[in-house]
């Protein structure tokens, strides 16, 4: 039996590259976002999860589907997948760690074997749409 293991993601482009983040302690980058709680929509869990994270809030109204994503979950048993739901959205406020982030970058495709293997799938559909360099 594969466990599943469902996450919200927000993919955030600026001059080619899109912006991740780190948590203290783990090694791979990750695009911002996180698991739902209870009841939760998609769109709730993306600006709880990015108000969390990187301190700016997501302006609900521009919320847009990028594509849903699944790959074996980083640092993970073996069978655990990760389904990563990706949307493109505005933001107001500034870019800034918080919670348990230690370090936000702006990473390119050269870049991708700094992600987790998702994001790497993430990272290939950018690059084939020409989003990031």
């Amino acid at each position: 039996m594969s466990t599943s293991i469902d996450k919200i993601a927000w993919v955030h482009i600026r001059d080619g590259k899109v912006l991740c983040a780190r948590s203290a302690g783990k090694a791979a980058f990750y695009l911002p976002g996180g698991k739902r709680e209870q009841g939760e929509t998609d769109e709730e869990t993306l600006c709880r999860e990015i108000a969390e994270e990187i301190s700016v809030r997501i302006l609900s109204e521009s919320i847009s589907l990028f594509g849903t994503f699944e790959a074996p979950a980083h640092g993970k048993a073996v069978g655990i997948q990760v389904r990563m739901t990706c949307y493109m959205a505005d933001y107001v406020g500034e870019l800034q760690p918080a919670a348990e982030i230690e370090e936000l970058a702006w990473l390119s495709y050269a870049d991708r074997d700094q992600v987790s293997a998702v994001s790497q799938l993430i990272f290939e559909q950018l690059h084939q749409l020409a989003l990031i360099a």
